[in-house]
């Protein structure tokens, strides 16, 4: 049975040591992402705010990767195994958003 998500109609059931992962990601971006509002408030040098801005992208970047790497194990690989081919256009339209 499918729940009422905030942003989807899907929700997913994590592993213990997938959700800890994704979480200690995030918890690192949203602190680098503090960091660089703090370079703003005490008016640092431009390049420098920006070398922690492709940081943070970078961190960004790797936690969509994890992410869409154990959606595809997971999910994907289940709807395929239950024959439901719609999730294959659903994993085209996010990586081509991915890929922008």
């Amino acid at each position: 049975m499918e729940d009422q998500a905030c942003c989807c109609h899907k929700t997913k059931e994590r592993s213990p040591e997938e959700y800890k992962s994704l979480i200690h990601r995030l918890n690192r971006i949203e602190g680098q992402v503090r960091g660089i509002r703090g370079m703003l408030e005490k008016n640092a040098y431009c390049t420098d705010i920006l070398a922690q801005v492709a940081a943070a992208n970078a961190a960004l970047s790797a936690f969509s990767k994890e992410l869409l790497a154990e959606h595809i194990r997971t999910c994907v690989a289940q709807d395929i195994r239950d024959g439901k081919d719609e999730t294959i256009d659903e994993l085209v339209a996010i990586l081509k958003r991915l890929m922008k």
